[in-house]
């Protein structure tokens, strides 16, 4: 970045359950490494984007139905004992579930919670309604920002919102801090939208 401009802040949504986000957080890391940054990471839910859609894939859907234990047990996490354990759960959470192709969801929250050193009672908590309301709302200040037709990761840059990065493999090292660049850049400028064009590739963990 150049000298004299404010450190960024930037707020990053996320669903562990989404491999594009885990891409993009991927990425997040690395750009924070390379530039002077600051990052605050929240729960956003696939499930409670997509409630009420009838034209959804099967699979999505299924997927859809075991996405709520880990983002409900993050913001039980949250709620319990703050913002500061929010990424190392996902980060956690998400080293299971996509480069390690896991789908044993209850058995990952468990470890991940161990991992953490948080509280095993916490898993309790995926299988009730008991933090739905502090869910939505951190689901809905996320999208907010950006609108009901995109779906996650949302990063916003000071306060402006876009849906993606969508990237793969995740960049390192210098293509990382120059994609944050330009994604600085292009958050200060009034009126823009959106760039986007057809993916060729998965998610390359």
């Amino acid at each position: 970045m150049p000298e004299n401009t404010a450190v960024p802040v930037v707020d990053f949504w996320f669903d562990p359950a989404c491999p594009w986000a885990w891409m993009t957080s991927r990425w997040m890391d690395e750009a924070a490494q390379q530039r002077d940054v600051e990052v605050h990471w929240h729960v956003m839910s696939l499930a409670v984007l997509n409630e009420g859609r009838e034209d959804l894939p099967e699979r999505y859907r299924e997927l859809l139905t075991t996405a709520w234990a880990a983002v409900r047990v993050i913001i039980a996490a949250e709620r319990d004992h703050g913002e500061k354990v929010v990424k190392p759960l996902y980060d956690a959470l998400g080293t299971r579930i996509h480069p390690g192709g896991r789908k044993d969801i209850p058995a990952v929250i468990a470890e991940a919670l161990e991992e953490v050193g948080l509280p095993a009672e916490l898993a309790k908590v995926g299988d009730t309604d008991e933090v739905d309301e502090l869910l939505r709302a951190s689901h809905a200040r996320g999208i907010g920002l950006v609108g009901e037709d995109v779906g996650t990761p949302v990063v916003a840059i000071d306060g402006v919102g876009y849906f993606g990065p969508v990237v793969t493999p995740a960049p390192t090292g210098e293509d990382a801090a120059l994609l944050f660049d330009g994604l600085v850049a292009m958050a200060r400028v009034p009126g823009f939208y959106e760039l986007k064009r057809t993916r060729t590739a998965g998610p390359q963990f």
